[in-house]
């Protein structure tokens, strides 16, 4: 009795060491009763054409990596996530090695503000996000401001995912 006893502990021990872990989402506490989530086309506070739709694209997505929340539209939806553009940063990241005034690189900082709201229209988590993003500027600066902005728009859509998805 004594050695099936000495056996069964280190086993005990050895199961007991993944209790405290669970698969699947471990959304925030105040967000655990959403699972249907509707994502409404940002406001764009900024200047900027099209960029609503590009950081919405990249939110959407990014949930939808997340697995956190089913998108789903307004009216199935548990929750709708209302987000506003508020503005883009930029400033010189580097300069031209013969020329300082000359840019080489540009550094842009888009930040955001967003806000859950369940059905009946009451807050249920406000934040707010921002990302940076650089890149090289090259002869087509449309070209290279438009990349600029989709990699801003990719960033800042992870951590709005994060923060919505996980709470961090």
């Amino acid at each position: 009795m004594k050695r099936i006893l000495l056996l069964l502990a280190p086993v005990c021990l050895l199961l007991s060491g993944c209790a405290g872990y669970t698969l699947g989402a471990q959304k925030p506490a105040h967000l655990r009763h959403v699972t249907k989530l509707a994502v409404p086309t940002f406001t764009n506070m900024t200047l900027e054409p099209r960029l609503a739709v590009l950081v919405t694209n990249a939110v959407i997505k990014q949930l939808q990596v997340h697995g956190s929340y089913e998108i789903v539209n307004r009216r199935d939806a548990d929750a709708v996530l209302e987000g506003s553009i508020q503005n883009i940063q930029r400033s010189q990241f580097r300069s031209d090695r013969n020329n300082i005034l000359r840019t080489s690189q540009i550094l842009a900082t888009l930040n955001c503000s967003y806000t859950i709201k369940d059905t009946s229209g009451a807050s249920i988590h406000v934040g707010a996000a921002s990302a940076d993003s650089y890149i090289i500027l090259d002869p087509n600066l449309q070209l290279s401001e438009t990349q600029l902005l989709e990699d801003a728009s990719q960033r800042l859509a992870v951590t709005l995912a994060n923060e919505v998805s996980e709470g961090w």
